[in-house]
């Protein structure tokens, strides 16, 4: 399994640089380390910010399992997309509201064909609230089919 989290992580992360604003690294309750997130100050109503995770050798005609950590905190706070690279463009993944606080997981099946996935892309895009914040934490990439709760 491939470690992507933010504090320690050996993936190779891009600030898409056509987008409005960027991600931004944010401390954890806890203090250790920290996650990337768009506060919901950030940018005007429907902006995006895009986060890169460039993939390499991923193998072709094969599974992999990309799973994540996400909160979307506060009213109205947006939407958070993940898109897969060589892939339509619509999102594989999707959520805009949260029921509270907390941090929820996130699972997504890559697929590799003759092609493969060469980056998963985080978009963030902004709502009409004032407060609260869309993060991202604990990006991990298995082989293999993504594995029941």
């Amino acid at each position: 399994s491939v470690d992507c989290s933010f504090s320690q992580g050996v993936c190779d992360w891009k600030q898409d640089t056509d987008d409005d604003f960027d991600w931004n690294p944010a401390d954890r309750d806890r203090g250790d380390g920290y996650y990337m997130a768009v506060p919901a100050f950030v940018g005007h109503k429907n902006d995006m910010g895009r986060l890169k995770l460039l993939l390499t050798d991923l193998k072709p005609k094969s599974s992999y399992c990309l799973i994540f950590s996400y909160r979307l905190a506060g009213e109205k706070v947006g939407k958070l997309r993940v898109f897969l690279a060589n892939k339509k463009p619509a999102p594989v993944w999707e959520e805009n509201k949260g029921k509270d606080e907390k941090w929820r997981t996130g699972k997504i099946e890559i697929f590799q064909g003759a092609e493969t996935t060469n980056s998963v892309t985080f978009e963030s895009e902004r709502g009409k609230g004032k407060t609260g914040e869309i993060g991202v934490d604990n990006v991990i990439l298995i082989s293999g089919l993504c594995p029941e709760d």
